[in-house]
């Protein structure tokens, strides 16, 4: 008797229950690995900047980051806690509303930013405002029960940041914000002129939210002035370089790519367009990313060029190009992502992580840049592939990662350590706190992203969630171009969560011709960029919603 009643219970179990059960373990073990890295930090290196795992130690590293010289040091700063606000966006991902709260009361009132201190401007922005602006949306958010009062005081701190980050923009003649600024005294007497393309082209996403948080609209501006400015400077090709002089607007580096330096300019057009829902940043990233795509796309990999000939100059994946594919899911190129992805998943099996920089002409490891920081963007990417297609794959595939990092990255003692070098898996001490804000975020939410089915989020290049609010209309990629491929089916089919970013629709549903499914809109839909119902060529008619085909101009100048 007690047999049949276990046999008519395993009955009633749905099919996929194992799934289940093992995707809920994965998420399990992925908050487990942040509980390991964020306990070491607090035990050993708090209220101190990051943890040095191996010694059980700390750095001051706000002040470092980006200072590969070592170059004007500040000699009192004593660090921000900057790895506790990186985490506060994961602490809320992973629902632990108690520590949160206790964080968030913390650095409300023991944070002072008014220290003399000469912090790179785009990792002070990406991680410490962002942190903080994140932060703060999320406590206030009643819904998600984080904090049953909250006084607003990270929104009070992220102004004072703001506003000493300013310098670095009112004092260029450009407009383009200088690389360095101190908190205190701003900008430094000879400060160097020199920055490059991501540092300078990825601030507008934390200035925006800054300015409509707060009302004090001189943060967007002035991001968007130098951001306005760098894309004036682009080539004939639409192609960037990779540094530039910000006093005159000179190119220093000619050679540029989707890596390092350039990468999360791409990001934030896209991005800013799908926050803020301005078409400035969505016609910059179209006409750049269509720019990449013709002029450095090899195959299924991508190679840097020169900005003026458009010519190749290093044929080489660097571990930040693993940010492209999630990219390019939110752009609805799914094929392409998946295909490149597929190349990085076959260099991460074959040293075990994923290295700096691998020459995949010759098929050999970067003879000097062998290591791996613990960075995310491989696993932000997984996550975006796959709760844009539901292919387990992925998840396999984030199984691999999080036994890797297990293996060779995790330190008994507390926390997990930078690879120094990829064939040796000898170690660095250094756990960056990028690590708890997004490697350790993305692969939980890669198993369990029951978070987003709070609101519509977009992740910052920190992996920081900003709250989306609904837009009216959305502008995607022209078929004609080659970006709208794939079965036609939305990549989302089949996900739960109806507020996922991803779950919008992206292609059109072509399946069963002739029914009304087939003629439901599409985000491939581009609206006419006509002024006054006039075209003078077909790429001023956008693309037909329906079937997200590219419409033409008449010969008598209209649309059809």
């Amino acid at each position: 008797m007690f047999l049949n009643r276990c046999f008519c219970f395993l009955l009633l179990l749905p099919p996929n229950y194992t799934e289940y059960v093992e995707d809920h373990d994965m998420a399990q073990k992925a908050k487990e690995m942040f509980y390991h890295a964020y306990d070491a930090y607090m035990l050993y290196a708090f209220p101190h900047d990051e943890l040095k795992p191996l010694s059980r130690t700390y750095t001051n590293s706000l002040g470092e980051l980006g200072n590969l010289r070592g170059e004007h040091l500040s000699k009192t700063y004593n660090g921000v806690a900057l790895t506790l606000i990186d985490s506060l966006s994961t602490l809320a991902v992973l629902g632990n509303s108690t520590e949160f709260a206790k964080a968030v009361q913390w650095i409300s009132s023991e944070v002072n930013f008014d220290v003399d201190v000469r912090v790179n401007v785009f990792e002070c922005n990406i991680r410490v405002l962002g942190g903080l602006l994140s932060a703060h949306q999320l406590a206030s958010n009643r819904e998600l029960g984080l904090m049953s009062e909250y006084d607003g005081g990270l929104l009070t701190l992220a102004f004072d940041l703001g506003k000493r980050l300013l310098p670095a923009f009112h004092k260029s003649p450009t407009g383009i914000p200088y690389a360095w600024v101190n908190l205190k005294h701003g900008v430094r007497k000879g400060e160097t002129t020199e920055t490059n393309t991501a540092g300078c082209g990825s601030l507008i996403i934390e200035m925006g939210v800054l300015s409509r948080l707060t009302g004090d609209e001189r943060f967007e501006m002035a991001a968007l002035r130098g951001l306005r400015k760098l894309w004036s400077l682009r080539s004939s090709h639409d192609l960037m370089g990779t540094s530039l002089n910000v006093s005159d607007g000179t190119w220093i580096s000619l050679s540029g790519g989707i890596g390092a330096g350039g990468d999360s300019f791409y990001e934030y057009l896209m991005k800013s367009y799908i926050l803020f829902g301005e078409d400035e940043y969505y016609d910059m990233f179209h006409d750049a990313y269509l720019a990449v795509l013709k002029h450095m796309k090899h195959g299924p990999w991508y190679h840097e060029a020169n900005m003026n000939t458009a010519r190749p100059t290093h044929l080489q994946f660097s571990s930040l190009q693993a940010f492209w594919p999630g990219l390019q899911v939110l752009a609805g190129d799914l094929k392409a992502a998946m295909e490149t992805h597929e190349k990085f998943f076959g260099v991460w099996k074959e040293f075990g992580v994923l290295p700096e920089r691998y020459l995949w002409k010759d098929k050999a490891l970067h003879p000097t840049e062998k290591y791996y920081p613990l960075r995310p963007e491989f696993v932000e990417s997984t996550y975006a592939l796959y709760h844009a297609t539901k292919d387990p794959r992925y998840r396999d595939m984030g199984r691999v990662v999080y036994e890797s990092l297990q293996k060779f990255a995790k330190v008994n003692t507390g926390g997990y350590a930078a690879v120094k070098d990829v064939r040796r898996k000898s170690l660095e001490d250094h756990q960056h706190s990028f690590f708890l804000a997004e490697t350790c975020k993305y692969l939980y939410l890669l198993f369990d992203d029951s978070f987003m089915s709070t609101d519509n989020y977009i992740f910052s290049t920190e992996g920081h969630p900003m709250p989306v609010r609904p837009r009216s209309s959305q502008h995607f990629f022209r078929e004609d171009e080659d970006v709208c491929h794939g079965d036609g089916r939305s990549p989302a089919a089949g996900s739960s969560s109806g507020t996922n970013p991803l779950a919008s629709k992206i292609c059109p549903n072509l399946l069963g011709t002739g029914s009304s499914e087939a003629r439901q809109l599409s985000t491939c839909h581009q609206e006419d960029r006509r002024l006054n119902h006039r075209c003078t060529t077909s790429r001023d008619c956008g693309v037909a919603a329906d079937t997200c085909l590219p419409r033409s101009c008449s010969q008598h100048g209209f649309c059809y």
